[in-house]
C-alpha cells in the first residue's frame, strides 16, 4: 500500500467512520454499521469493499454474516497515522451519534435476530 493509496482510502467521511467504530469495537457486519451510521445497505457494503480493496479492512464469514476489522497487517508506518485520523474523528458529533445508535442497536450478532 501506498500513500497515496492509503489517503485516498480516508478520503471519505463515511469510510473514516466505519474505520472509526472498527478500530473501538474490535470486529463488526454490516448491518451493525449500517445502524450506527444511519445509511443504507448498499452504501455501507460500498465503502466497505474500497476499504477491503485497499488493503485497510479484512472480512471473515462466520455462519450468515460476514465480520470486518482493521487489516493487522497494515505496514508499521499507517499506524501512527491511523491512529491520529481516528481520534480526529471520534471528537466529532458524527462519531458520538454513531456510537449511541450502535450502542442502541437491538439485535446485535451476539443474538440469533441480528441481519
Amino acid at each position: 500500500m501506498t500513500p497515496a493509496q492509503f489517503f485516498k482510502c480516508l478520503s471519505d467521511d463515511t469510510r473514516l467512520r466505519c474505520i472509526t467504530l472498527l478500530h473501538k469495537e474490535g470486529r463488526l457486519c454490516v448491518c451493525e454499521l449500517t445502524a450506527a451510521l444511519a445509511l443504507s445497505q448498499p452504501k455501507i457494503s460500498r465503502h466497505l469493499a474500497s476499504l477491503r480493496q485497499c488493503g485497510l479492512l479484512q472480512d471473515s464469514r462466520e455462519g450468515q454474516w460476514v465480520y470486518y476489522r482493521i487489516n493487522p497487517e497494515l505496514p508499521a508506518w499507517t499506524w501512527p497515522l491511523l491512529q491520529n485520523a481516528l481520534a480526529a474523528v471520534e471528537s466529532t458529533g458524527h462519531f458520538k451519534n454513531d456510537q449511541v445508535r450502535l450502542q442502541q442497536m437491538d439485535a446485535r450478532p451476539d443474538t440469533p435476530l441480528c441481519c
